[in-house]
């Protein structure tokens, strides 16, 4: 459940088995790793990256943004390296390494069967994976003592033999370098640097690394720009750079408008460029709408008009999007698909968590309904969305209070093709409004109607721009139940204490005359641990 959040190389010369090499850069050449190498390159690519190997696989399984929690590495493929900066054996500057490497991973149970297989089916397994991650590898002789919390490991053989690698991110001196490639746009080797025209980025702003996030990592510059660098990429534009920008050609002012980004290009890996990381401008003295909500439910204060204002703004940012980018009109074909996906995620969820199963036909009924009115001859329409919308999502800015709109990468786990398919609004406000009963239950309100005015409110103020969400009390039911069946699957495999909160909600959602007509507080228990869903 993702709540709240690149790299590049450059020319030198190569020891690919020597222990250690004679003074001189970390790679014989700028490159993105093709179809078919030469000789000796195979042999350069081989030394370095099976130096970095044995390092690696310990490493990377201990990132908050590594995606592959749970399941053992099996192998890695060099796509393509980068040297940003090169380090001399014996100098005092550090060298930068940017590399997307993949990182094979055999399959795993599903902890369920498809909906129309017999009880004796085995249940469904996972194809292995080979997701492709963007590492940042700084390289020193000898690493600092401030820095020493970010070592990865000192590799035997190879190129890198001996030297310190890690963490590159960490160094406040390697950070200033990215931000000093996205204000001169180029390309280096498979690696494009781009910046928004007539944008003009100060240079000498000072890094800061923000250790809070859990799918990317970000860097902020003297409190004027953040840079996100994606971890898990693949080919094609994120949906956190398109949308923005996109948003940005409408004069939408509810989203930080992208500032610079790169990208990479990579021969065989897709016709499209990766987006790796996207500038933008920072927002300082900003609070999150969790952050918001938990301060006053902590004096009991009424939140209906933060939340009415964030339903308007959440409604412009909808409007500006349809907008800008085509919208799609829903027809029986494709409500039958969507209920159908519905109703398969709750039958793998049921399978798997088992405090879910009696609910799971009065559940069922919410997708049937909508179901039945595509054939009824109901159409709605479906454009782009934000696609993980929370209250972690929504800044309330310090200069004037106006709410804002973040990261627009969807759920990082579904592919991107279908993150960035349109769908109906319905499913980011059934993420906000199951946001708002989240933040009652930390809050210790569960016992009280915070949640429900809340989400009444929300709903008020989305309608005083478009339609009222509950006007359309099937689909949004629909969407409500899906999301829930998502966290009870989520908190059963992660956090098991916070099970009850979206059991609530199921229990709602499961009585006929309840559901997303009309937002109603769920009652549940308070959690343990006090975290940000």
């Amino acid at each position: 459940m993702s709540d709240a959040a690149p790299s590049r190389r450059g020319t030198g010369r190569r020891d690919t088995g020597r222990k250690g090499g004679a003074p001189g850069p970390l790679l014989s050449s700028v490159r993105a790793a093709p179809a078919a190498h030469a000789p000796g390159q195979e042999a350069a690519d081989a030394g370095l990256l099976g130096s970095l190997v044995p390092l690696l696989s310990e490493w990377l399984p201990r990132q908050r943004w590594f995606a592959g929690k749970g399941r053992p590495i099996t192998g890695f493929t060099l796509v393509a390296a980068t040297e940003l900066l090169p380090h001399h054996t014996g100098a005092t500057v550090p060298g930068l390494l940017h590399l997307l490497v993949r990182a094979q991973q055999p399959g795993a149970p599903a902890g369920g069967r498809p909906a129309d297989a017999p009880a004796s089916a085995a249940p469904v397994v996972h194809a292995g994976t080979d997701d492709c991650y963007q590492l940042l590898l700084g390289v020193h002789d000898v690493l600092p003592p401030h820095l020493a919390p970010a070592l990865i490991g000192r590799p035997v053989g190879g190129p890198l033999h001996g030297r310190a690698v890690y963490e590159g991110l960490a160094d406040p001196r390697l950070a200033s370098l990215l931000l000093e490639r996205l204000r001169l746009p180029g390309r280096l080797g498979p690696l494009r640097f781009s910046r928004e025209e007539g944008v003009v980025i100060g240079a000498g702003l000072a890094p800061r690394l923000i250790g809070a996030e859990q799918s990317n990592s970000s860097v902020v510059y003297g409190e004027t720009y953040i840079l996100k660098l994606f971890r898990r990429v693949c080919p094609g534009t994120n949906p956190d750079l398109e949308l923005p920008r996109a948003l940005a050609g409408t004069g939408c002012a509810r989203v930080p408008a992208p500032a610079a980004w790169f990208e990479a290009v990579v021969p065989g890996a897709g016709t499209e460029p990766m987006t790796l990381g996207v500038l933008q401008p920072y927002l300082p003295g900003s609070a999150d709408g969790w952050q918001l909500a938990l301060s006053a439910l902590a004096v009991r204060a009424d939140f209906t008009a933060s939340a009415r204002a964030l339903g308007h703004a959440t409604a412009e940012v909808h409007g500006a999007l349809a907008e800008a980018l085509p919208t799609v009109v829903l027809r029986r074909p494709q409500l039958e698909h969507l209920a159908a996906a519905m109703t398969r995620r709750l039958d793998a969820a049921a399978d798997a968590v088992p405090a879910l199963r009696p609910f799971r036909a009065a559940l069922r009924a919410a997708y049937d309904d909508l179901a039945a009115l595509g054939r009824a001859g109901r159409t709605w329409r479906a454009q782009r969305i934000h696609g993980d919308l929370h209250l972690g999502q929504a800044l309330r800015t310090a200069e004037d209070g106006r709410w804002a709109l973040i990261d627009f990468e969807g759920e990082p786990a579904r592919p991107l093709a279908e993150r960035s398919r349109p769908q109906p609004t319905a499913r980011d406000v059934a993420g906000m409004l199951r946001s708002f009963d989240y933040a009652a239950a930390v809050g210790r309100a569960s016992g009280t109607s915070w949640s429900e005015r809340a989400r009444a409110a929300f709903c008020e103020g989305y309608g005083s721009v478009h339609g009222d969400p509950r006007e359309d009390p099937q689909l949004l039911r629909a969407h409500e139940t899906d999301k829930a069946v998502y966290e009870v699957l989520y908190e059963a495999r992660h956090r098991p204490d916070w099970l009850p909160v979206p059991m609530a909600a199921i229990r709602r959602l499961a009585e006929p005359a309840g559901g997303a007509d009309g937002p109603q507080a769920d009652r549940p228990a308070r959690p343990q641990r006090e975290q940000t869903p």
